[in-house]
């Protein structure tokens, strides 16, 4: 998905169309992880890219999106860029002695 999305349109309320472009926006990726992982792969990765227009555009996580959209319609901008771009993913294993994210590590004594 590469779009420009303007967030004032005649006739339409703002909240409502806000919303509106956040549901496409989840819906788009929704969609694209349920398509079939090629061979070799173990999850659908995306290549994330936000700005006010395309060509000021810059790399962001793909969970920084939305507070992105946030912060433009805070600041009162009238459009914003974004793209969302799958590609497949390969998990690393976790090295050997690292802890997993979230798990407990208790002290013997």
């Amino acid at each position: 998905m590469r779009k420009t999305f303007q967030l004032q349109v005649e006739g339409k309320h703002p909240d409502r169309l806000l919303e509106a472009i956040k549901h496409e926006i989840r819906k788009y990726i929704k969609r694209e992880r349920r398509r079939e992982l090629p061979e070799g792969a173990d999850f659908w990765d995306f290549d994330c890219k936000f700005g006010t227009a395309e060509e000021s555009a810059e790399v962001v996580h793909l969970s920084a999106i939305t507070g992105l959209i946030d912060g433009v319609v805070k600041d009162g901008g009238r459009q914003f860029y974004v793209e969302v771009v799958a590609k497949p993913g390969k998990r690393k294993p976790r090295p050997a002695g690292e802890a997993a994210p979230g798990s407990l590590e208790t002290e013997e004594d």
